[in-house]
């Protein structure tokens, strides 16, 4: 596994942590096939009860490496972007998340898969697909609306603004506000209290609650497509390409 994704188990959860600091842990390639291979195997370990995903303290996810888009392969359909989402889909254990500063586009999209959602003041949210000339991802445009409501997720995702903690707790988006130095020891806490509870009702509280499970793959497939048909337009292309040359 690279290790710009580290992985490991402790106290009954497995811990999923970006590691590319100097590029603000902005997704490439092989991160998305570590971050599979890592859900993978917290699927099959009976020993894992709970996955706890940290960007990084102080930098959740800047998003997709814009470049790696140059590489239109990452967004086939048995590619790395794909693989993954679909396997985030599918976790059938209870995920929470640990947030501060940014977390653009995959760094909020990622949260609406999770079950219990921690950030800090310095979080910021964002879903700028639309400012790039391209459409939602991660299963968002299906999601997002579910969980916040018709009204609000076009809100978030036909303006692309960015918008902070207050805005995301109000919304539904995350469950508290915690104090930045503490935040990451906090969701490790609550973490590890959910790991003692017992594997089986864990896993099928989850399962019921997730009763649309078909509805969202379809939605991360239909979004891929949209996105790869926009990805080529004149449109995108320059924006990408402006976005490049800074």
């Amino acid at each position: 596994m690279t290790e710009l994704v580290k992985s490991f188990v402790l106290n009954k959860v497995q811990h999923i942590e970006l590691n590319r600091a100097d590029k603000k842990n902005a997704l490439i390639a092989e991160m998305y096939w570590a971050l599979k291979q890592a859900l993978v195997d917290a699927k099959n370990n009976p020993e894992v009860h709970v996955i706890l995903f940290k960007g990084g303290e102080n930098c959740f996810c800047a998003g997709n490496d814009i470049s790696d888009f140059l590489d239109e392969s990452v967004l086939d359909a048995d590619g790395p972007i794909a693989t993954f989402l679909h396997e985030l889909a599918d976790v059938n254990k209870p995920m929470i998340a640990a947030v501060s500063g940014p977390a653009i586009g995959i760094g909020t999209t990622l949260l609406l898969h999770c079950d219990l959602v921690f950030a800090t003041n310095k979080a910021v949210f964002s879903l700028p697909f639309v400012n790039l000339g391209v459409c939602a991802e991660a299963g968002s445009s299906f999601l997002l609306a579910r969980q916040v409501g018709h009204l609000r997720a076009a809100e978030l995702i036909l303006s692309g603004n960015s918008f902070d903690a207050v805005k995301a707790k109000e919304y539904g988006i995350i469950n508290a506000i915690i104090d930045e130095n503490s935040y990451w020891q906090f969701a490790q806490e609550q973490a590890e209290v959910l790991a003692q509870k017992p594997l089986q009702a864990l896993m099928t509280n989850k399962r019921l609650m997730k009763v649309d499970n078909k509805k969202l793959h379809q939605a991360i497939d239909q979004e891929i497509t949209e996105f790869s048909n926009l990805l080529k337009a004149e449109e995108a292309k320059a924006i990408f390409k402006k976005f490049l040359s800074r």
